[in-house]
């Protein structure tokens, strides 16, 4: 595929700028929402991080404000210490009624409720993107048989043959030929247990997959498993609204899946950790993106709105998930963990969170060769 020219250093701000800000807004909504149903007080939502460039005051006492650092935001309710959302014990002080507003004396299972709304709002916001654009220009559909085998693939190697049709693949069940991409590429020169029926009788095949590298329009290479098959027929379908959100559901559900398989292969050292990238990686190809036009932009803001849906619940101090964690502990207890242990966890989560942007960004700065290679 021949290069396109690439974007200029403007293009990847703005694109950056347009795909972050509304995300974390997003995300944030969701908290501040669920919180305000609740009867919860917000002191601050902020976009971004650092010195405040512009806000306002809300009747309700809420400061909204845009901050330096667009990398993230925050709401901070009533009752928090930080942005973080740590436990303030000056919140017991109070008042009575306002401290009924405080987030600390809701019940645990509000509490944990508003921390959940910010991911879910991300997955809510991809899985409309994605049954909008079914309901736009409908669902490729093609049937589990293969069509045609690739001579020298893998697929031909191990015995694979047209007319055979795929059931699973390493125990996950094929239900259309689309099912075969999601369950190959994530494990480029791995064994597989391929199970198929030929001539009504079932059959399974032991294939290792290819490692196909590709590049996209502006030279990005990606590594994906391959096996060299093509389907038998390919039909595009119109999807009722209905239909297209439980389809929409069902992509994110595969989407979230492979980034699970992703994380778990770089842990074991199946995948390079340069694969894992940071801000710049995510502006560089957010300003691509934008310059292939709205489409492409969109679509790629549903990918990345399910990533920042998805990493917000790992159980990290100072992330949702975290948070979640104690709230689980707490339920399981019947008492909140103790102020001591609750800090040192915060600590360990913040210094956590720093190395790990720290080393996505030199990484960033190596694989896009800002320093000459």
């Amino acid at each position: 595929m021949p290069d396109v020219v690439s974007p200029g250093f403007w293009m990847y701000i703005l694109g950056f700028l347009l795909l972050l800000g509304p995300l974390v807004t997003i995300h944030e909504l969701g908290h501040y929402l669920v919180g305000r149903w609740f009867g919860v007080r917000a002191n601050v939502f902020s976009i971004g991080f650092g010195k405040e460039l512009a806000g306002w005051t809300d009747k309700r006492g809420t400061r909204w404000k845009l901050a330096a650092l667009p990398l993230g935001g925050y709401v901070q309710f009533a009752g928090d210490m930080n942005p973080a959302s740590q436990p303030d014990a000056e919140w017991l002080k109070l008042p009575a009624a306002e401290r009924e507003r405080c987030f600390q004396a809701k019940p645990l299972w509000q509490r944990a409720l508003i921390v959940l709304a910010g991911p879910l709002a991300n997955f809510v916001f991809a899985i409309l993107i994605l049954a909008a654009f079914l309901m736009a220009y409908g669902q490729i559909v093609a049937s589990p048989t293969i069509g045609k085998v690739e001579a020298g693939s893998v697929a031909a190697a191990a015995g694979l043959r047209e007319g055979d049709r795929i059931v699973a693949i390493d125990g996950s069940r094929v239900r259309e030929f689309g099912d075969i991409a999601q369950l190959v590429a994530p494990h480029p020169g791995e064994p597989l247990a391929v199970e198929l029926v030929r001539g009504g009788e079932s059959v399974t095949l032991d294939i290792v997959s290819a490692r196909k590298t590709e590049r996209d329009e502006f030279g990005n290479e990606f590594v994906r498993g391959y096996l060299g098959i093509g389907p038998s027929a390919v039909e595009v379908l119109p999807v009722g609204p209905l239909e297209a959100v439980g389809v929409a559901v069902g992509q994110t559900r595969d989407m979230v899946s492979m980034m699970v398989t992703g994380i778990g292969q770089i842990i074991t050292g199946k995948r390079s950790v340069e694969e894992l990238g940071g801000p710049l990686k995510i502006a560089k190809f957010s300003g691509e993106q934008l310059s292939l036009g709205w489409r492409a932009f969109v679509a790629f803001a549903a990918f990345i709105s399910i990533n920042l849906g998805f990493i917000n619940l790992l159980p990290i101090p100072v992330l949702d998930g975290g948070h979640l964690a104690f709230y689980a502990a707490e339920a399981i207890r019947r008492k909140p963990a103790s102020a001591r242990s609750q800090e040192w966890a915060f600590r360990t989560g913040i210094a956590f969170v720093v190395a790990l942007m720290l080393f996505v960004t030199i990484n960033d700065l190596t694989s896009l060769k800002v320093f000459g290679g």
